[in-house]
């Protein structure tokens, strides 16, 4: 299942669970809790690597004798959030004294790096393309931004009326230097009460994964293979998608092949 609507994919603790093993594929894993006013919750990491990027809300993440103070945000569309990164194998709690929302983005990995905070003040923000394919792509724990051994993750805001993850792209194929294989996870929030935008993903070889969406605060698009793009903001109405990707390739790099039959400019 590629598309999985607001309160779909829960288990009664997290209000999204995506892993490896449900989605078919071999890496990349995202979680959504929500903790109320004075709540906590004990995360094992396992064999994946993770990080917690707070979604709405503050909270402290207590790891292997170190307490990190998230502050967080508003909302996602309030500007880019500090994160804190887990490595496999370590027992995390989360607690929050106002409650909030985090998001919880993995990758199975090999490689246990240290404990690390992200301050927002740090984030690369990024203007991309032009007109009505401009958006903003903050790019948290982009491959060349900050260290992680598989997790590649990012934030896109596309203002209302705009298209994003365009022109279609695709990253399903090993070609050294040309294109990784990566899976990637399409999580959304909607601007305002109501708000919709639209995703698409079309096949790149015979058989591939076909989808096209309507998609609300809450929903995933999952990305096993395939030209995806593009993402369409309803008028009025901004996007939000954090993008978690990771894939079974000895390297951790972002190189995408775009769709012949879409000029490039807009991704610019």
């Amino acid at each position: 299942m590629t598309y999985l609507p607001s309160g779909s994919a829960g288990d009664g603790t997290y209000a999204l669970v995506v892993d490896p093993d449900q989605a078919g594929w071999s890496r990349a894993a995202l979680k959504v809790l929500e903790l109320g006013a004075g709540q906590r919750h004990v995360f094992d990491t396992g064999a994946s690597e993770w990080i917690v990027l707070p979604l709405s809300g503050a909270c402290s993440v207590e790891v292997t004798g170190r307490i990190i103070e998230l502050l967080g945000r508003e909302s996602v569309f309030s500007g880019a959030s500090d994160f804190a990164y887990l490595p496999r194998e370590t027992r995390a709690e989360l607690s929050s004294g106002a409650g909030g929302r985090f998001a919880l983005a993995g990758a199975k990995c090999g490689r246990r790096l240290p404990v690390r905070h992200g301050p927002a003040p740090e984030v690369p923000v990024e203007a991309r393309g032009s007109g009505s394919t401009a958006r903003q792509v903050r790019n948290f724990a982009a491959a060349d931004t900050f260290d992680c051994d598989q997790l590649i993750a990012v934030e896109v805001i596309t203002p209302g009326g705009h298209w994003s993850s365009y022109p279609p792209h695709k990253h399903d194929e090993h070609r050294p230097g040309v294109e990784t294989e990566l899976e990637e996870i399409y999580y959304f929030e909607i601007d305002g009460d109501g708000g919709y935008g639209y995703q698409r993903v079309s096949p790149s070889r015979p058989g591939g994964t076909e989808l096209l969406a309507e998609v609300r605060s809450g929903d995933a698009v999952l990305v096993p293979d395939g030209w995806h793009g593009p993402s369409i903001a309803q008028p009025g109405h901004a996007m939000y998608y954090l993008n978690v990707m990771a894939g079974p390739g000895p390297e951790r790099e972002w190189r995408i092949r775009f769709h012949p039959d879409h000029a490039t400019e807009g991704y610019r």
